[in-house]
């Protein structure tokens, strides 16, 4: 029996929010994944399914961090093993990247097939730091590949078929490959249907190790997907991920997903709104829901989450007189929230009277106005004779009505008790 973990889509070096403390949280939960379920477990090796970094072109501190963390393993005695994602794969023509600095620095073992255009077989037993697949002494074989794209099930057929002419795996096989399968989020191009990757199966694959989708699932007993380390937005907040403690042996295999390593909290709240408050009255609606969501423990402003808010519907008002920023600051200080983010997201209420098809054009002016006022709350109540007040101001200024006297209009009308 041989125990691993599998890991994918760590993306360090996140940068998304232009928050430091936010790009340390990929750091950090890589560090305490592994501290906890790879070298406190003992297991027999760890492998990166694709997107150790976010981007082909780190920052030296990023680097340093996927150092720290691999040496901690290879201290432990523990080999990673990975392949490239579409992150921090290669770009088409160059011979090197960060992956291949931490393989010739002996600190991970980079699997990738050869280069079969240029006369190199597509799979060589790994050696001297090169090389698709390799035989642990724990009695495993990991078989690695490449980011494919729309080209995967055709590569996916030709790595099948050259495993066949290799030499008999040790004992149980372990293939890392970066591609989603589908139906498991929406709006993925170049998802893989199942028939995909049956090939693989019937090549002798026992464990797919897959990333490239940031969520947690799993299909028909062999082919598993732990999701991102950390949610890469918020959208991601609701998908369930984590890492993979893997046992696998002739019996088959035992994989749970282990979520209590260090992730921050994130946080999503919605304020629907019907177009009857005031925008004073909205604001307020929005503090008092953070506040309920501190006290019924949604949030903990100690752990400073990121807090997402959205509010959505109609207003009464003009939608640009809410001040978003103003109130964001407000509320990221109320929930000590490391990013706060407020979405405004509402409409101007809308009304519309029926109109007779031979109304005057007296008629039509009058509905539009009353529409209009309508859908202000503070107007709402007195619309009809504010609409006739408007006709007035109209019908003044067509006759050539000094400005003074308009203005005197409006004053009047403004100023008119309810």
């Amino acid at each position: 029996m041989a125990r691993f973990l599998h890991l994918a889509d760590i993306h360090l070096g996140f940068d998304r929010y232009d928050s430091k403390p936010r790009t340390q949280d990929f750091f950090l939960a890589l560090e305490n994944a592994l501290e906890k379920y790879a070298i406190a477990e003992r297991v027999d090796f760890v492998v990166i399914a694709g997107d150790l970094f976010e981007h082909r072109n780190i920052q030296p501190a990023t680097l340093n961090q996927a150092q720290h963390c691999l040496r901690q393993l290879k201290q432990a005695g523990i080999p990673t093993i990975a392949i490239e994602g579409n992150h921090d794969n290669r770009p088409y023509g160059a011979r090197t990247n960060w992956l291949r600095y931490l393989a010739d620095w002996e600190l991970l073992i980079l699997l990738e097939p050869g280069d079969v255009a240029a006369g190199e077989p597509l799979y060589s037993h790994w050696k001297d730091g090169y090389g698709g697949y390799i035989d642990l002494d724990c009695g495993v074989r990991v078989m690695g590949s490449q980011w494919y794209g729309a080209a995967a099930p055709k590569a996916i057929e030709q790595m099948s078929q050259a495993m066949q002419d290799l030499p008999p795996s040790p004992g149980q096989t372990v293939f890392l490959l970066h591609h989603g399968m589908e139906g498991q989020i929406a709006r993925y191009q170049g998802a893989l249907r199942y028939s995909d990757v049956l090939p693989l199966k019937q090549a002798g694959v026992d464990y797919l190790a897959l990333g490239h989708i940031h969520k947690n699932y799993e299909q028909e007993g062999w082919i598993f997907n732990p999701g991102s380390i950390e949610a890469n937005n918020i959208e991601e907040s609701r998908f369930r991920r984590g890492v993979y403690l893997v046992e696998i042996s002739d019996r088959g295999v035992q994989a749970e997903l282990k979520t209590g390593y260090y992730q921050r909290s994130i946080v999503r709240l919605k304020l629907k709104t019907k177009g009857q408050e005031t925008l004073e009255e909205l604001e307020q609606a929005a503090i008092t829901l953070v506040q309920t969501a501190i006290q019924q423990e949604q949030m903990n402003p100690a752990d400073q989450p990121i807090v997402e808010l959205r509010i959505e519907g109609e207003v009464g008002f003009d939608r640009l007189d809410f001040d978003v920023r103003q109130l964001q600051r407000q509320l990221q200080q109320l929930s000590n929230a490391l990013i706060f983010l407020l979405k405004y997201d509402v409409d101007n209420v809308a009304y519309s009277s029926p109109l007779a098809e031979d109304a005057s054009r007296l008629q039509i002016e009058q509905e539009i106005f009353t529409d209009l006022l309508s859908g202000h709350v503070q107007y709402r109540k007195r619309a009809a004779e504010l609409a006739h007040g408007l006709i007035d101001l109209k019908d003044r200024q067509l006759e050539g009505r000094s400005e003074a006297e308009l203005f005197e209009l409006v004053q009047t009308l403004l100023s008119a008790e309810n």
